[in-house]
């Protein structure tokens, strides 16, 4: 048994006593009871602190920041061969981000997951309940290279299907949540450079006759989270797959699984691995079969901000990185992991 950089006690499979059904009901009753409370979420009006006296002076910042973003055309790649393609970093801040720091209450406010079990999730056998995982970890790590404190953020739970429109309506600064650069979401949002390479894998009873992402498929129920790659995938070959039940987190996936209502989840290889880990009677079914990047979201023409997180992603590759991957992923993910290449446009 080891100890986890937060104190926790990791067992033996690499879990802070979460395992099984147990855990993950009880993290789903929590995630449900609060995605209630974030389905409709507050305006950046409060500037990240929920207070009604903070609202005037963020009002005015989130006005600057939107006018600024609204005007800029979009500039996703004309052909899109390599949408994971950012704009070069700098150190600078730029109108978006002063807009940011004018806020009363001078905070980040970051759309995160909260049930994705070693990226973004509330420990229920913590007092406290904070989020933590490998996306709140960079999350922090922005905030304190942004503005100077690692705690000047507010995280906002948005389901999958509500990225996009969080950060379109102003709701988020920005998304951090395990999210997929592809050609059609660079034509809604920006992206930073990628800080993680994933694949989309096929999650199932360890006892299923299903082998991965293939014909073993036919007639079976398939999970996805709605508005993600692997709703994307499954429209676009099924290989005779039911692919009606649709969800709004990936949490609700697992769910489903281990309630028989679904046969199969699809999902990227990097959350999967999080719910096998969870749920020891489920495992990853075959190889992945795409190969996908995450990167940071941002609003259409925040190029400012965009280049700043690239900034920030540049140190945070060479010093942070490993030691989250190390905090959080390497007992389900191998521990030889690197962070991809950043790739900038010219």
């Amino acid at each position: 048994m080891r100890t986890r950089r937060d104190g926790a006690r990791w067992d033996g499979g690499g879990v802070a006593r979460l395992r099984g059904w147990g855990g993950v009901a009880t993290m789903a009753l929590a995630c449900l009871l609060a995605t209630a409370l974030v389905l409709v979420l507050p305006r950046l009006s409060d500037g990240g602190s929920g207070e009604r006296g903070n609202s005037a002076s963020a009002k005015a910042g989130s006005k600057d920041a939107d006018r600024l973003t609204q005007a800029a055309p979009a500039r996703a790649d004309e052909e899109c061969e390599e949408p994971e393609r950012s704009l070069k970093p700098s150190p600078k801040d730029g109108p978006v981000l002063e807009a940011i720091k004018k806020r009363k209450v001078r905070k980040l406010v970051v759309g995160v997951d909260q049930n994705s079990y070693r990226w973004g999730y509330r420990d229920p056998n913590k007092e406290k309940g904070e989020l933590e995982g490998f996306d709140i970890d960079l999350a922090h790590e922005i905030a304190e290279r942004l503005l100077g404190d690692r705690d000047a953020v507010v995280f906002r739970a948005i389901p999958t299907n509500q990225r996009i429109p969080a950060i379109q309506s102003g709701q988020v600064d920005m998304v951090v949540r395990t999210m997929t650069i592809n050609c059609a979401r660079i034509e809604q949002v920006d992206f930073s450079t990628a800080y993680f390479e994933t694949g989309q894998q096929v999650l199932a009873p360890k006892k299923s006759t299903i082998t991965g992402y293939n014909d073993t498929l036919k007639g079976r129920r398939v999970c996805s989270a709605a508005g993600s790659t692997a709703e994307a995938a499954l429209k676009e070959k099924s290989f005779g797959a039911d692919i009606k039940t649709t969800v709004p987190n990936q949490l609700d996936c697992l769910v489903r699984l281990q309630l028989g209502q679904v046969d199969a989840v699809l999902t990227d290889g990097a959350l999967a691995a999080g719910q096998a880990a969870q749920d020891p009677t489920v495992a990853l079914k075959g190889k992945p079969f795409t190969t996908e990047y995450y990167g940071v979201a941002m609003k259409k023409g925040a190029d400012d901000l965009v280049r700043r997180v690239n900034d920030v992603l540049e140190d945070y590759r060479e010093d942070g990185w490993k030691k989250s991957y190390d905090a959080w992923l390497a007992d389900d993910l191998g521990d030889d992991a690197r962070p991809p290449k950043p790739k900038y446009k010219n």
